[in-house]
Parts: structure tokens; C-alpha cells; sequence
């Protein structure tokens, strides 16, 4: 795929500043907010060539190929993030690889987890995915029952608790999605009440509507168009 890094360059900087000045806007340090890079079906010399622009997270929705782009680009700078759904035979290609999983929304996943981290005596940092759309297309767990699986995640030996993702519906108009980001810090926020545990970390907000999840409380953007382009 032939691609201009004089562009890259350019997107990188404009999705940093306009990360900055919302941060801003919300009274945050601009620092409070990591910038994933989502790099699912780009291929390796794009990565690499954002990689040398400063940007080290990287997000992969599709598990056989976040295997194969850490194998193909072993750089130890790189933190791999895994965004996408996940099915229980796929966690092994994650295992000492992935430095956040985002997208975990069963006990099943976790039990996968604690036996293939457990077995390598690693603990795998994990956010629980929260479905607040009606969309039938949207993964994640639903409010009601998170609190059951937030208490298996912290029981886990091999899996450490960070906090909450979620993905809303698509909106041309991004301040449509502001109620599901409040929504998201208020569950988090619940959770951590009734648990007395601390949850640091929110995911949420993509290309059309980073801003205002940041605005919101978000701790990771997930950006792909707005710096690699259409797919």
C-alpha cells in the first residue's frame, strides 16, 4: 500500500493537538489521555513509519492478524493493544503479547485468560467491555450483570483489572455519543463504589468523536481514519 508519511505526519499531529486542546477544554493534562493508533488491516511499513512520528500504541481488532504484525514487527518500543471481539481460541495468540486487552465481556474469556496467562505465570492487564447501545452488532457485557464479572476480574490471579470500553452507535454528529461516555463514567465510577476498587482506566472514542470523549474522561482514544486514512 503506497502512502505519503509527509501525510501521516500531518494526521498524527492534528488527532495530538485536537487531543490536547479537548483535554484542555475539560481542565485534564493533556497528558491523561493515550492515543491508540488503530492499525487493523494497515500494513507493517505504515506502522512502522508512525512508529518512528513518536506513536508507540498500536490497536489490532482481529486476533490472527495482531499475532502475525507482532511477530513481524518485534520493535520493543511497540505496545500492542487488542480492540477488537475475542473468542476463547484466539486468546493464546494475545498471551505475552498484548499490553492491554480492551474487549473482554465474559467469564469465559477471563477463565481462558487465567489459564494461558496463569500457565506462563503472567498477569494480563484487561479492560471489561460494556455494551450501552441497543445495536444487535455491538459486543460487550451488559450493565446489569458487569458487577458479577467485574468481581471475577479482580479475584484472577492472572488478569489485572484497569477499567471499562465501550463503542457507541455511529454518529455524524459526535456530540450524540457524549451521553454514552458520561454513561460509561458513571458506571465506572459506580463499580468502583460498590467494590471499593480502583478502575484508572476508560476507552472510549474513535475517529468522528475522540474530542468529546476526552472531554468525557476517556484515558485511551482509539483512532484509525483520522490518521491512517480510509480503509
Amino acid at each position: 500500500m503506497e502512502f505519503s508519511r509527509e501525510d501521516l505526519k500531518q494526521r498524527l499531529e492534528q488527532v495530538r493537538e485536537r487531543m490536547r486542546k479537548a483535554a484542555q477544554k475539560a481542565g485534564r493534562p493533556a497528558e491523561a489521555v493515550k492515543l491508540v493508533a488503530v492499525s487493523k488491516t494497515k500494513p507493517a511499513e505504515m506502522i512502522k513509519a508512525a512508529l518512528e512520528l513518536g506513536q508507540l500504541d498500536f490497536g489490532e481488532n482481529y486476533a490472527q492478524e495482531f499475532r502475525d504484525k507482532a511477530a513481524e514487527l518485534a520493535d520493543p518500543r511497540i505496545r500492542w493493544h487488542y480492540i477488537g471481539s475475542l473468542q476463547r481460541n484466539k486468546v493464546k495468540y494475545l498471551i505475552g503479547k498484548a499490553a492491554l486487552i480492551h474487549s473482554i465481556d465474559s467469564a469465559g474469556l477471563l477463565e481462558e485468560l487465567e489459564k494461558r496467562a496463569g500457565g506462563q505465570g503472567l498477569k494480563m492487564p484487561i479492560l471489561l467491555e460494556v455494551k450501552l447501545s441497543e445495536e444487535q452488532t455491538k459486543t460487550g457485557i451488559d450493565p446489569a450483570s458487569l458487577i458479577a464479572l467485574a468481581e471475577t476480574a479482580f479475584k484472577s490471579k492472572a488478569v489485572e483489572l484497569r477499567g471499562l470500553m465501550t463503542m457507541p452507535p455511529y454518529f455524524a454528529d459526535p456530540e450524540l455519543a457524549r451521553p454514552y461516555y458520561v454513561r460509561l463514567r458513571r458506571v465506572r465510577d459506580d463499580l468502583e463504589a460498590k467494590l471499593g476498587i480502583k478502575l484508572p482506566e476508560l476507552s472510549m472514542g474513535m475517529s468522528n468523536d475522540f474530542e468529546v470523549a476526552v472531554e468525557e474522561g476517556a484515558t485511551y482514544v482509539r483512532v484509525g481514519t483520522a490518521i491512517f486514512g480510509e480503509r
